[in-house]
């Protein structure tokens, strides 16, 4: 099938409907502190996600897109699901597969430390730029992706059924997800490609790629030595310290001195195809792995080997300390031998990693032969797959050449492999689910966009841009052979 789209049409409407809806209603989606559930543990009686998931709901249906449907789905003692579906445009069969688009609406907890002048719940446009939390990750993401929609249909094109599905616990590592892709699988339908915008690159100037993302394991370590505090003077030399035996089991599992993880099953092999990519971008942008953080000044990064910075940030295991616990604070420390120790440990996994046997040696490690015998408990226990994408099918391969010349500049697309996690694209659920999907993972954040952290933004120009892709790759699906 012949998919003519008008280019300046699908520009022209994806600015105006950003202009004239999208903006007002993300800024007052940011003032909803939509907590995910393993940072709001009374998320149902608190309403703060039912209320993100009704904000959007309204403002979908209020597009008023030709035979649109909006639901919420909800399963027993589940965070809510937005299910957004559009039918096929009168030139695509009714039974033809169907386009899954993703995003979330759960957000990061508010964390301290926020500019003057901005806030986690209150937004701030400025300089092109929305402030708060929730923006870039991922509250832009199902407005992008109606307004693809309706910008393809003004343009006369066409597009496949479309379902937009919008979870709210994402930022827990999707635990109620599958659940509601097992449950509703008829309802999502034949899916042929996957629109992932939980994702991002390393600038604004172009569309990035993501083809890789690694799995977690994460868990919550206490090394507990006495029953009650003692005073150090006292118990010290005597009774071991929680924090010594603490640094012992770390020693277990990390090489201190490289940050090399020491646990064979957090190791995977890195595809030929993928160390290819790392070393053409390491050729392209020299520098720019190390130069994304914002390192403090004499500080070096972990190697001066981009290839070795990107291998170590994407195929390899690493270990970050994330939580603590057992410890006063500096200007309330007495001098007492502290009855224990508490570290939150997370592991990011190469994406062929197994995170269950991953999971089952840390455990192993923390507590076997535990140094003078000192109890260990394990709590907050958490594993995801990481997500190795499948080779890129022609015609996605030349919409995405195209969408260099006609919608960034000139400037070509990258591939990107993120470190991090987007639980939806786990191998137990989609790659599993749609074996035989192309998957588009791309998305608005990039390294200065601040997830997770004090002053997140979302570029708007950018935003944009990554609206009226999406609207040529869904015309190029309906066309594909």
């Amino acid at each position: 099938m012949t998919n003519r789209v008008d280019n300046a049409v699908v520009r022209s409407t994806v600015e105006r409907v950003w202009d004239d809806a999208v903006l007002t209603s993300l800024a007052e989606f940011v003032s909803i502190p939509a907590l995910s559930p393993i940072f709001d543990a009374n998320w149902a009686a608190s309403g703060h996600l039912d209320a993100a998931v009704e904000h959007v709901r309204r403002w979908l249906v209020g597009r008023g897109i030709e035979g649109a449907t909006a639901e919420v789905l909800r399963l027993p003692g589940k965070s809510p699901v937005l299910l957004f579906e559009v039918p096929p445009t009168g030139e695509v069969r009714a039974d033809a597969d169907t386009v899954l688009l993703y995003g979330h609406l759960d957000k990061q907890p508010p964390v301290g430390g926020w500019s003057e002048g901005l806030g986690p719940w209150t937004p701030v446009l400025r300089d092109g730029r929305l402030y708060g939390r929730g923006a870039a990750d991922d509250g832009y993401s199902g407005y992008a992706a109606a307004a693809a929609i309706e910008a393809l249909r003004e343009a006369g094109g066409s597009h496949a059924r479309c379902v937009l599905l919008l979870e709210t616990s994402e930022e827990s590592g999707s635990p109620d997800l599958a659940a509601y892709l097992e449950r509703y699988a008829d309802k999502l339908g034949a899916v042929s490609l996957v629109v992932c915008l939980d994702s991002g690159g390393q600038d604004y100037d172009r569309l990035w790629l993501t083809t890789s993302l690694r799995g977690l394991v994460s868990t919550t370590v206490t090394v507990k030595v006495l029953a009650s505090g003692q005073h150090s003077g006292s118990a010290s030399g005597i009774v071991p310290s929680s924090f010594r035996i603490m640094r012992q089991l770390l020693d277990r599992l990390e090489d201190s001195a490289t940050g090399e993880v020491l646990l064979a099953e957090m190791h995977g092999e890195v595809p030929p195809e993928r160390l290819a990519e790392i070393k053409s971008m390491a050729e392209l942008a020299p520098g720019a792995a190390a130069q994304a953080f914002p390192l403090l000044e004499g500080m070096s990064a972990a190697s001066d080997d981009d290839v070795e910075l990107m291998l170590n940030n994407s195929w390899r295991p690493t270990l970050s300390v994330i939580g603590g616990a057992g410890f006063p604070p500096p200007e309330e420390a007495g001098n007492v031998l502290r009855t224990e120790t508490t570290f939150t440990l997370s592991f990011r996994l190469p994406p062929t990693a197994s995170p269950p046997a991953a999971l089952a040696a840390l455990e192993k490690a923390l507590t076997t032969d535990v140094p003078y015998g000192a109890h260990v408990t394990l709590s907050r226990t958490e594993e995801g797959p990481g997500w190795n994408a499948p080779p890129l099918a022609p015609w996605l391969q030349s919409t995405l050449d195209s969408l260099s010349e006609t919608v960034f500049g000139g400037n070509p697309w990258l591939t990107i492999r993120l470190g991090g996690s987007i639980p939806f694209m786990g191998s137990r659920s989609l790659a599993d689910m749609y074996p035989e999907a192309q998957f588009v993972v791309t998305g608005a954040l990039s390294s200065d966009s601040n997830p997770h952290v004090p002053d997140e933004w979302l570029n708007i120009p950018h935003a944009k841009r990554i609206t009226e892709s999406v609207a040529h790759i869904l015309a190029a699906h309906a066309a594909r052979p």
